[in-house]
């Protein structure tokens, strides 16, 4: 629009100053409006790749298809399936004895394996509780969150019902600081770390319902109000252990660097000044992953590494596969270290293996349908 300014024209000058500034106001706000939704969409797509990242087990080449179970050989199996039973309200699918059993006495590697397991059924994965025979006289500590080992495996909820009040309520011992879960950034998350009652760690880790509806869905999160994701292994030599699981799991870590400087991490892990190498692998659905951490001084993962045995207490994992005999040779000509061959034991094929740092690992293909990931 142009206006000719002339003494008798002021009033259509005045108006047409005021049409062209609410038309300036009305560009600024389209222009401001663009921008907030950039910075909108920018911080979406970061949440998304932070915790939904590629590449993912589903690239891999090989019959791995992602984690089937969390293992703990407790010391008290009654105490301990109530506790876990109290906090996530998982479903008792099965529980048995085993003795005089000659597969179980290959696949443990040792004569006369008897003990007693129980197997709670999560929303994306199972939890398995064994107690052996021999275990009365296991001396219990508090795994401390610099390892080395395998020091955790994560509980993943909603904020506005957190499976932090579920823990705590059922009775844990929280490590990290405070009376509520610590926030690492402004993206939508916060963590604690606890003890159970036999001093195995857990993580537990709250998501907004922003996170939830970019990464795990709103309708499957409100259906299942606790399910679980990482497996974490702490490591004096992040690097070798990197190698070690890029060869098994064939994919490579879809994030890999250096964190500190960050006072929520003293917060969370009860470690003033802590400062951490890590990697993570994407394994299946539901953002389960694969955690690999090296901590620094003053707080370093000491170098006091021993191979462990499927009979030690604490954590194990597995990795469900297709095809067992297949996964076994690869590795085994890779120089992975088993305790036996494939058994079949109960609802699985099963061979137990160490990574290279000694934790114990197992790969396990599922006879029973019920037991496998495809119908989780």
């Amino acid at each position: 629009m142009h206006c000719v300014s002339t003494p008798g024209r002021q009033a259509h000058k005045n108006s047409c100053q005021s049409n062209a500034m609410k038309i300036n106001i009305k560009k600024a706000l389209r222009y401001f409006l663009l921008v907030i939704l950039l910075a909108a969409l920018f911080l979406a797509y970061r949440i998304h790749s932070r915790i939904n990242p590629k590449p993912t087990i589903a690239e891999s080449s090989t019959s791995i298809i992602g984690f089937n179970h969390i293992g703990l050989v407790v010391k008290d199996l009654e105490s301990m399936l109530t506790f876990y039973q109290n906090a996530t309200q998982y479903e008792l699918i099965e529980r048995m004895n085993v003795s005089q059993n000659e597969a179980a006495d290959q696949l443990f590697g040792q004569t006369g394996v008897s003990f007693e397991t129980a197997v709670l059924k999560g929303p994306n994965m199972l939890l398995e509780l064994t107690q052996f025979d021999n275990s009365s006289d296991t001396m219990l500590r508090k795994m401390p969150p610099q390892g080395p080992g395998m020091t955790h495996t994560c509980y993943q909820s909603a904020s506005a019902v957190p499976g932090y009040d579920k823990f705590k309520d059922a009775g844990v011992d929280m490590l990290s600081r405070g009376d509520t879960p610590i926030e690492l950034g402004n993206y939508g998350v916060s963590y604690a770390y606890a003890y159970d009652p036999e001093g195995n760690m857990l993580e537990l880790e709250q998501m907004s319902d922003f996170v939830i509806g970019l990464t795990i869905g709103k309708s499957w999160a409100k259906k299942h109000r606790l399910w679980m994701t990482q497996v974490a292994i702490l490591s004096p030599d992040i690097s070798k252990l990197i190698d070690f699981y890029e060869m098994v799991l064939g994919i490579a870590p879809y994030r890999v660097g250096r964190y500190g400087d960050n006072p929520a991490f003293a917060e969370v892990a009860d470690l003033d000044s802590l400062a951490f190498h890590g990697a993570w692998f994407m394994l299946d659905g539901r953002g389960k992953k694969l955690e690999l951490m090296q901590y620094e001084p003053p707080h370093a993962t000491p170098n006091t590494l021993t191979t462990k045995t499927p009979l030690d207490p604490g954590y194990t994992y597995s990795l469900e596969v297709l095809d067992i005999q297949e996964e076994y040779k690869r590795l085994q000509e890779a120089g992975v270290r088993f305790i036996s061959p494939p058994q079949q034991l109960g609802h699985f094929w099963i061979v137990y293996a160490n990574d290279a740092d000694g934790n114990v690992f197992s790969l396990r293909q599922a006879l029973d349908p019920a037991f496998s990931l495809v119908n989780f």
